[in-house]
C-alpha cells in the first residue's frame, strides 16, 4: 500500500523530492528545495506532499504563492502535480489533493487554487473551473481552477 506524506513529516527527504520533481519540470532542484526549507521549516504553510511506494516517491505536488500567472490574487495556487505513469488511475493524485487541501483548510488556508490545460480530472476532486489566466511567457490562456 502507499503511504502519503507532508515533507515536514519526513524531512530526510527534501533532497530527493527536490530532484525527483526537477526531472519532471525542468525547474532547477534549488527552486524546489528553497521552498521545501521554508516548509520545512516552519517559515511558511504552503507545503510539499508525497506519495511513496516503499521508499520510491510515486506522486507529488506542492504549494506555492503563485503558479507563474498573472493572476497574483489567485493564491495560493497547487503546482507541480505529477504521478508516475505506471502508478496512474489508482487515486493517488486525487488522495494527494483532498490531502493538501484538507491540510490548508486546517490552518485557514481557503480557497486554494491551481492551473492546468485538464479538463474533467479536477472536477471529480471538487475542483471549479474559476476563468482562464496568462501563464508567464505562454502564448495561450490556460485554465484555473478554485477548490473551496
Amino acid at each position: 500500500m502507499y503511504t502519503y506524506i507532508t515533507l515536514r513529516e519526513k524531512p530526510d527527504l527534501k533532497e530527493t523530492a527536490a530532484e525527483w520533481f526537477h526531472n519532471k519540470f525542468g525547474v532547477p532542484a534549488k527552486a524546489y528545495l528553497d521552498c521545501m526549507e521554508a516548509y520545512v521549516k516552519g517559515e511558511t504553510e504552503y507545503g510539499w506532499y508525497l506519495c511513496l511506494d516503499g521508499d520510491r516517491i510515486v506522486g507529488g505536488m506542492g504549494v506555492i504563492e503563485n503558479d507563474f500567472h498573472d493572476r497574483k490574487d489567485l493564491s495560493p495556487n497547487i503546482c507541480a502535480v505529477f504521478t508516475e505513469t505506471e502508478y496512474r488511475c489508482k487515486g493517488i493524485a486525487g488522495h494527494l489533493l483532498n490531502m493538501v487541501v484538507e491540510d490548508l483548510r486546517t490552518r485557514g488556508i481557503s480557497p486554494v487554487y491551481l492551473v492546468t490545460d485538464h479538463t474533467g480530472f479536477y472536477e471529480r476532486y471538487g475542483w471549479e473551473f474559476l476563468c482562464m489566466v496568462q501563464g508567464d511567457g505562454e502564448p495561450d490562456m490556460t485554465r484555473m481552477y478554485m477548490h473551496r
